[in-house]
């Protein structure tokens, strides 16, 4: 297996700073909206990386949701990642379209979405996502596959009697972000980077980083 040959000239495209949205959320919807356009597999699938409380990175991909003020994600709320997040309420998040030959990196501190907002969401989705949410304990060690199986099917018996909610165990998150960078691959390894940073103000400042 040589993985030292394995190489790819990125060519396709260019970024330049008089280019960009001045807001780098609108710039991040742009470039959704172009993956979504051109088809890229999972377009919204995202690497959130957390931090433990011993310090140490925990990473994992997951879906985004909504992007406005921030950018939302759902879970359970007893899962590591969501354990991590009330000991250390900061992220990132990093979003690869090998297609366009994109990738968006985003950090900021994260909160949790309003009760609300997460029964809506909740709420559209299918019926078996929403026995899902009911029947995995996450990240928590298990027998084997038919003790989830076996809670599924508990669950289902349970929600064919009584109306089906939102667990109090799920919901949303929302990072709120303080720098995205936004990255165009480009021939010679000479890519482009613009960094949006937000200042004590609340004001964006653009910058161009070397590769």
């Amino acid at each position: 297996m040589d993985l030292k040959g394995i190489r790819k000239e990125y060519s396709s495209k260019k970024l330049e700073i008089n280019e960009v949205d001045k807001n780098p959320i609108a710039q991040f919807k742009l470039w959704l909206k172009e993956a979504l356009e051109s088809q890229v597999n999972e377009p919204n699938a995202m690497h959130l990386a957390t931090v433990g409380t011993d310090g140490k990175p925990s990473g994992r991909v997951v879906l985004l949701k909504g992007v406005e003020e921030g950018f939302d994600f759902f879970t359970n709320y007893q899962s590591q990642k969501s354990k991590e997040l009330e000991h250390t309420p900061y992220a990132s998040l990093t979003f690869f379209w090998p297609e366009l030959e994109r990738q968006v990196r985003v950090e900021g501190h994260v909160e949790k979405i309003s009760k609300e907002e997460s029964e809506a969401y909740f709420l559209s989705r299918p019926i078996e996502s929403q026995i899902g949410a009911w029947s995995s304990p996450q990240s928590e060690e298990i027998p084997d596959r038919e003790y989830l199986e076996r809670i599924k099917r508990e669950m289902e018996i349970k929600f064919s009697k009584e109306p089906l909610e939102k667990p109090d165990h799920w919901g949303g998150f929302r990072l709120y972000p303080h720098r995205l960078e936004f990255w165009q691959g480009r021939p010679g390894r000479l890519h482009d980077r613009i960094l949006f940073s937000k200042n004590t103000d609340g004001a964006w400042k653009i910058g161009r980083l070397a590769p």
